[in-house]
């Protein structure tokens, strides 16, 4: 009868060899996981610099200009296109609105 049971010495091998599977498991996980974070710091690395101001041309790319903003507002559409400080202060004093959130009237020298 004490043939059936294992001896000591055979469960530690089988549990050796789970955790030899286990462990090369998760350092696949890890090797993945650098993989998806090398990539994530390239795409952030190649990612053209924040504009200073942009031009929100709304949903007509042809009609009029609805907004000026700065560069990094929240509140800027899909839609715009940057610009430079002096076509941005062109842009305001021709009637174009200043977007109400980041107020790219009020920056310092814009409206001198």
């Amino acid at each position: 009868m004490n043939d059936l049971v294992p001896s000591r010495l055979v469960l530690l091998r089988f549990l050796e060899r789970v955790q030899e599977r286990d462990l090369a498991r998760t350092r696949r996980w890890i090797v993945g996981e650098e993989r998806r974070e090398a990539g994530r710091q390239r795409g952030i690395q190649a990612r053209p610099p924040t504009p200073e101001w942009l031009l929100d041309m709304g949903l007509n790319r042809r009609g009029p200009a609805l907004y000026v903003h700065v560069g990094d507002c929240w509140n800027a559409g899909r839609r715009g296109r940057a610009i430079g400080r002096d076509q941005a202060r062109r842009a305001l004093a021709e009637g174009v609105k200043a977007c109400p959130q980041c107020q790219p009237d009020a920056a310092p020298g814009m409206l001198d």
